[in-house]
Order: C-alpha cells, then structure tokens, then sequence
C-alpha cells in the first residue's frame, strides 16, 4: 500500500507528525494531571512513623537477638498470594526477609509489599512470557521475522518479566540512595550543632528530622525513624543498625560506625561528626566536579547529531536557495 503523503526515506511524514503530535498531546495531559494532583509526602511520611511509634509500644522490637519473621494478615489480596506461594513451596523465610529489607532501603514499610513481589516474579513470567510465546508462536504474530528473532523475543520477555519487580526496587533504592546522600552533609552538620548544644543523641536526631522534613524528606524520615527507635528498643545499637539495614550507603554505615562507637567508649560525638561531615562534603564536591568534568564528552553526540544540523541549515540555507535561484533563472 503506497503512502498517501509525502515521505522521508519511505516514512510517511504526516503519519509520523500526527504520532508525534499524540505523543505530546498525551505528555501535557500526563503533566496537567500530575501538576493538579500533587500530595503532601510528609503525611504519608508521619502516619508511617506513628504506626512504628506504635508498634514499638505493642513490644514488636527490631532487636539483634533471634527473631522469627511473622507476617500479620491484615490484607486479603496479600492472604491469597500468601497462601498461593506456600501451596507452591516458593515461599522462604530468608528470601522473604531479603524481599522486605529491600524494600526497606525502598522506603516501601509495608510486609505485603514483600509477599507482592515474590508473588510478581513467580506469575509475570507465566503472564507476559506465556502471552508473548502464545502470540508469536500460536497466533502467528510477527510471522515475517526469522526463528532466532522470535525465540529472543519470547526469551527476553521471559527474563524481563521475571526481573520487573527487582528493577522497579532497586529503580527506587537508586533514586532514593541518591537523595539521601546528597543531604547527609547538612544532617552531619546539624547533629554536630545540636551535640555542641548539650542535647542528647534522640534529641538531636529528632531535631535534625524536623529541620530536614522539607529539605530532604527522605533522610529526615530515617533520622526519625531512628529517633524513635532510640527512645522505644531495648539496645540503643540496635536503632543504629536497623539505621544501616534501611539505607544502603556506605557513608551512613560510617555514621552508624562512629556512633556506635561513641555509645559504647564515651568518645566526643560532636568531634567525630565534625570529621565525617567535613569528608562528605569533599566526597559530595567532588562528585560534582566529576560530573562537570564529564560534561563536553557527554554534550559532544547532541551537538553534531541535533546542533551542528541546525546550524548549518541557518547559515547554508539561504546562500543555497540564492544559488539554486540563480542557476534556474540562467
């Protein structure tokens, strides 16, 4: 069938102009709906802190001594997928408690999460990766494409579905991560003024939460979640490590480290914090100059595919129409 407009190398440019044209259509409805529907996060953030507060309370404490993982049923979708997975004998306690802390460093608290995606790498593959090798190799779907193709499509739908719920995790762990340690400098910082000013280890923690709320409302999370902890468990190293556990960064288990240690010897904290903040400055500043040292090779590919172009169409352009003028008019 031939195109019915103008094409560009065999592609029909008003076919592809009105995809374009959807495609931007429906990036300004996706921005008008998220401009309209923003949400407070500290909410969201605070009731999951009370419910810790008061799980505390009821004696349900993270402490280093043996404890069993027990989840509480308190969702019928997470009841079946439980049940589901232990009829099938894919359920451990030690995948399991891999999952939650996981999901933990996620900032994702809830134990159904856990349950959802052992639950999501067991049965995509058998959605999307069954649905896929019925299309292509039942439907007949694709039939102009040779063997090798289809059975790396269907391969690959396979290993992408059953890694999904591990990307989207460590998708947010990264991104999380990231913005924690961007603000653990001036956390640091804070704790060392709140130790200079005479308050203790929960206060100053609890401070530095409130003060960070806005700024870093993920780091102010931890930090209060850990004031918390510090008030409620039986061992204050605990609240420390669950510290560790929840965010996966180097620079916080050295936090822990120095803290633990100031616990256990009576070491100055405000002296050793002071030490830490002024390394993770540098640490941060250096990152950054890493980054605008990376910038020219990274700018290099958009200037001569997407610059260059435009630039010499500006200056070539004219010169070419009074030259093609000219050789028509002779």
């Amino acid at each position: 069938m031939e195109a019915q407009g103008p094409t560009l190398m065999g592609v029909d440019v008003y076919m592809v102009a009105t995809l374009l044209a959807a495609v931007a259509t429906f990036a300004l409805l996706v921005a008008i709906y998220a401009a309209t529907t923003v949400r407070d996060p500290m909410a969201k953030r605070v009731k999951a802190l009370n419910e810790r507060r008061e799980q505390l309370k009821a004696g349900i404490t993270a402490s280093t001594g043996k404890r069993r993982v027990k989840l509480n049923a308190t969702n019928e979708t997470a009841d079946r997928m439980r049940s589901f997975l232990n009829s099938m004998k894919v359920l451990q306690d030690e995948q399991l408690k891999q999952a939650q802390i996981k999901l933990m460093q996620a900032g994702i608290r809830s134990k159904d999460a856990a349950i959802a995606v052992i639950f999501g790498r067991l049965v995509l593959p058998v959605v999307i990766g069954g649905g896929v090798f019925l299309a292509i190799y039942v439907f007949g779907w694709l039939g102009d494409w040779s063997p090798f193709k289809k059975s790396l499509m269907a391969a690959g739908s396979l290993l992408l579905s059953y890694k999904a719920p591990d990307l989207y995790v460590q998708n947010k762990i990264s991104k999380r991560t990231a913005a924690i340690r961007k603000g653990l400098p001036d956390a640091l910082d804070l704790l060392v003024i709140c130790a200079e000013a005479g308050l203790t280890v929960d206060a100053a923690f609890h401070r530095v939460a409130k003060e960070l709320g806005k700024a870093y409302p993920e780091l102010g999370d931890e930090f209060a979640l850990t004031a918390i902890e510090l008030g409620f468990l039986t061992e204050r190293r605990a609240a420390f490590e669950n510290l560790a556990m929840r965010v996966d960064l180097d620079s916080i288990r050295g936090v822990v480290t120095t803290m633990i240690q100031t616990e256990k010897y009576g070491t100055p904290l405000a002296s050793a914090l002071r030490v830490l903040s002024a390394e993770f400055r540098n640490e941060r500043m250096m990152r950054a100059e890493e980054k605008a040292a990376r910038l020219p090779a990274i700018m290099t590919v958009p200037l001569i595919c997407f610059i260059l172009p435009v630039l010499f169409v500006v200056i070539l352009g004219p010169a070419a129409c009074s030259i093609s003028d000219n050789l028509i008019n002779r």
